[in-house]
């Protein structure tokens, strides 16, 4: 899985900030910003999908815990959604 869960990111961010970013660790193939339905705004975590598992393990180790936007952020593997 070469899926990433980017949390703890400034609310402002959108999804081309984010694959610009994580783009210095390879070839972005998506980065999604979650909305709330209802209020249009940014949850403020998203995922970026990469091309190889390579470069997410390479985003993981320059990403985690840095500083973006003024926010330390979280980048770990993406885990499958759970039933509620």
């Amino acid at each position: 899985m070469n899926k990433l869960y980017v949390g703890g990111l400034p609310y402002s961010t959108r999804d081309n900030d984010l694959a610009s970013e994580f783009s210095a660790a390879g070839n972005v193939v998506s980065a999604v910003i979650i909305m709330d339905k209802m209020s249009g705004r940014s949850k403020g975590f998203g995922f970026v999908e990469f091309a190889t598992k390579e470069e997410a393990d390479k985003a993981i180790e320059m990403f985690n815990g840095k500083d973006f936007g003024g926010r330390t952020i979280i980048v770990n593997e993406a885990r499958p959604m759970q039933s509620r």
